[in-house]
């Protein structure tokens, strides 16, 4: 279903600090050869050896697909029922990892990242956005958005009982971070606004009273940096841009300070990157920028949230995602694996950032692609809608059955038999009555995925109808692979909260018997005489390429950003550039066997 109109509230907040005062609107942004890699699937008869050799190393079991499989709260909205959940963090406390985000009324624990876990909180703002935790000598404590002037802490974070520890602070915060710094020195970095700075303060331990208080001049330049400039593809140029969402990590002594732009509501919601010796500063602006970025496929948005260090000492980005579409902050999180070059620049990988990606090892895409995408489908029943639209690989479009009752269902040709590996299902919520959140006590999802070679004959993949779940985003991995051309998912249950049986997506993931897509082995850029954010990119066409991902960065080994580009296009137009840096490029192509790399490396001044 495509909506004709959007409920576009912000949230509005004020800060009683003169010296840091803001606008609280919330709106809430020729070729050189080189080697030739591609990244081989095996065809079905060739399907098991080659992936479960891999798999020896990394388990099928342990994948995911963002968004990130949470019971994302509805919002207590008379207007639209909708969910979300944004900004968010997360810190390592007592064996677990804890992640913090906005409206959630609580917070999630994990021991693994794979799994997670809810507690119900109280005794601070649960219902004030962008929640941010520090731990000093064994506590947490917490500060929030929207010019709260408090510090609440808790010795048992199981319990969910959070208490005062601070109040009647000088001002109150906008999207804090808090950061202890090795040094054993607190600070934090703050800042929400179309037009004004971020910025670090250190605090006192105990009183977590100001002692020093910088301001982030060179936080925002939207005239320069295009990834700044507001719109899905960073083209609304004289819209205000807004600032927001720091968050600090230091590694090797240097500090590395990120912030997001350039609204919430944008498919470009993205992080940049400032970088010190000291952490007040002073900062300068790294042009690799954006190192967090994901503005196509089936949900973009990578912006405001946090990096902090996982399993195997290794680093994750956890950012917000956007949907964006009954309501601005209808938001979900995404977790992307992220990682320092040898130089000490922090990128983020979020290429084909919604496909499936092992947890462990080097973390990288299984290789199982969407199936699903543009494939006949049929439903039991439609209201204003398509079922092509739960097979469109665009979360703002969903397909609704005229009901939310038992027996509805969709289904999808896959045009030929396929190797399947996992499903992601994606509920949709339409016409719900209520916000209540879901519970076993007013309802869950129940549903069963079957798959068939003929249409007529099925067996079941998927059988979520025991208990079921609050799951709108539910991610599920097969234990062995199945060969099938059609899907077919059934509603089992009545919809939770008077909802249709709606779908933004059911995506599946699998590999098609073909071969891979030839190599582009060329491409041009023109970037803008008048517009130095801007450039245009352009390839030939590539044999048996079902779509592009064109990646660019400042050299060839630093690729920060990569666009999909679909339905035979060839060329690009991308407004995220830096001013007055040079820039390398290179153009994949990808197809239901794989991913061939590009064999050139573009580059343009």
């Amino acid at each position: 279903m495509a909506p004709t109109t959007a409920v576009n509230n912000k949230k509005k907040g004020g800060n009683s600090r003169s010296l840091l005062a803001t606008i609280m609107l919330m709106l809430s942004m020729v070729a050189i050869p080189t080697a030739v890699h591609a990244l081989s699937i095996p065809a079905l008869s060739e399907q098991g050896s080659g992936l479960e050799e891999r798999q020896t190393t990394q388990s099928r079991a342990r994948t995911f697909a963002n968004p990130i499989d949470l019971p994302y709260r509805f919002q207590p909205d008379s207007k639209a029922a909708w969910r979300e959940c944004a900004d968010p963090m997360v810190i390592y406390h007592k064996g677990e990892y804890w992640m913090f985000a906005s409206h959630s009324l609580g917070y999630w624990h994990s021991t693994d990242l794979t799994s997670w876990s809810f507690t119900a909180a109280s005794g601070y703002a649960v219902e004030k956005f962008a929640p941010t935790t520090v731990e000093i000598d064994g506590k947490l404590y917490l500060a929030t958005s929207e010019g709260v002037n408090k510090i609440w802490t808790t010795d048992d974070v199981a319990s969910g009982q959070w208490k005062v520890a601070a109040d009647n602070l000088p001002w109150g915060y906008q999207d804090p971070a808090l950061f202890l710094d090795d040094t054993n020195r607190l600070f934090y970095y703050d800042g929400l606004s179309p037009d004004g700075p971020l910025y670090a303060v250190e605090l006192n331990r105990t009183s977590f009273q100001p002692l020093n208080v910088t301001q982030i001049k060179n936080n925002r330049d939207k005239t320069n940096r295009g990834w700044e400039v507001p719109g899905d593809n960073n083209q609304n140029v004289n819209d205000a841009s807004y600032i927001e969402g720091s968050w600090m990590t230091k590694r090797n002594g240097k500090y590395y300070l990120e912030y997001s732009g350039p609204g919430t509501q944008y498919k470009s919601y993205a992080n940049g990157m400032l970088t010190s010796n000291s952490p007040l500063g002073p900062w300068k602006y790294e042009t690799y920028s954006p190192f967090a970025h994901k503005s196509t496929g089936f949900i973009a948005g990578a912006g405001h949230g946090a990096t902090f260090l996982g399993p195997n000492s290794q680093y994750w980005h956890v950012g917000t995602m956007s949907i964006s579409v009954l309501h601005w902050f209808e938001r979900r999180l995404g977790l992307f694996p992220t990682h320092f070059t040898s130089n000490g620049e922090m990128v983020a990988d979020t290429y084909l950032g919604d496909y499936p990606r092992y947890y462990d090892g080097d973390r990288s895409l299984t290789g199982w692609m969407v199936l699903s995408r543009k494939k006949k489908a049929t439903s039991s029943s439609s209201q204003n809608s398509s079922p092509s639209m739960a097979a469109d690989e665009e979360v703002r479009t969903w397909w609704t059955a005229a009901t939310g009752n038992a027996g509805e269902w969709l289904q999808i040709d896959l045009d030929a038999t396929k190797t399947i590996q996992a499903f992601q299902v994606n509920f949709a919520d339409q016409d719900a009555k209520t916000v209540n959140q879901i519970t076993a006590s007013n309802g869950v999802f129940k549903y069963v995925i079957e798959t068939s070679n003929d249409g007529t004959t099925w067996s079941t993949a998927v059988a979520e109808t025991s208990t079921g779940r609050d799951a709108p985003h539910a991610y599920h991995v097969l234990s062995s692979s199945v060969n099938a051309r059609y899907v077919r998912i059934t509603n089992k249950a009545t919809i939770p909260n008077s909802a249709k049986f709606s779908l933004y997506d059911l995506r599946v993931f699998g590999n098609a018997n073909v071969s891979l897509p030839a190599q582009v082995t060329s491409g041009t850029a023109k970037r803008s005489t008048t517009d130095g954010r801007k450039v245009t990119i352009s390839w030939p066409a590539a044999s048996g390429a079902q779509f592009y991902v064109v990646r660019l960065g400042p050299s060839s080994d630093l690729y920060t950003q990569n666009f999909q580009v679909y339905d035979g296009a060839t060329s690009v137009d991308i407004n995220t550039l830096n001013v007055g840096t040079s820039y390398s490029f290179t153009v994949d192509a990808i197809n239901e066997a794989g991913i061939t790399k590009g064999t050139f490396t573009g580059t343009f001044n």
